[in-house]
């Protein structure tokens, strides 16, 4: 039922973003994954029932050994985060760029970035210059957005207060320590690391929580 209900938020989801022509790139793109993760969740747990329930010992074995692989992969993407960090992070910071290539094309990536700019009060990938691989953003271009950041960059002031939409204006022309009290220049990828180790326990309980179930 679980892997249906996430299959079909999927399926609704891929067909809005191919109605607004949005990024067809893999990991950018939250409505493959949650049809890949339906799909998988579905047709596991389908061979699983099907085998309890006519007591076929070979469908129990490949619900078993499916089962298995998964948990595997989910402990050796886990090593590999923890082992090759900094390739990881290199790998990472490639895909937030290509999605800040396509940020005013692609409304996934866009709330995405926008929520975790905010969230986490950073900027870009690795560092708020990121912004500048956007063709608006770009220091050589002529528009108003031109050297620019987003208003999801800002710094905020009360909770409740007037945005300043046009804080980030110019901020690609400056240096870090003009942009203190004006925008986020630390990137999003250091942010969120820094988070999740600060709240290790927190992220071992979801890790855990997510992994024990399949054992």
């Amino acid at each position: 039922v679980l892997g249906l209900l996430i299959l079909s938020v999927g399926v609704y989801a891929e067909a809005e973003r191919q109605r607004h022509r949005t990024l067809e790139g893999i990991f950018l793109a939250p409505a493959v994954l949650l049809l890949l993760l339906g799909s998988t969740v579905f047709l596991v747990s389908f061979v699983g029932m099907v085998g309890s329930l006519r007591d076929n010992r070979t469908m129990l074995r490949m619900f078993f050994w499916v089962l298995l692989l998964i948990f595997l992969t989910e402990l050796l993407l886990i090593l590999m985060e923890i082992i090759f960090e900094n390739k990881m992070n290199e790998v990472l910071h490639s895909n937030i760029q290509e999605g800040i290539r396509h940020y005013y094309d692609d409304l996934d990536f866009k709330n995405i970035l926008d929520f975790v700019q905010e969230k986490f009060s950073c900027c870009g990938g690795d560092e708020f210059r990121d912004w500048e691989v956007n063709q608006y953003h770009a220091c050589n271009g002529s528009g108003a957005l031109a050297c620019g950041v987003p208003h999801s960059c800002c710094i905020r002031g009360a909770p409740g207060g007037v945005v300043n939409t046009l804080c980030g204006y110019r901020a690609l022309d400056k240096e870090r320590l003009e942009l203190l009290g004006t925008i986020h220049v630390r990137g999003c990828i250091h942010a969120v690391g820094l988070w999740l180790k600060d709240n290790f326990q927190a992220t071992l309980a979801i890790v855990c929580s997510l992994l024990l179930p399949q054992v």
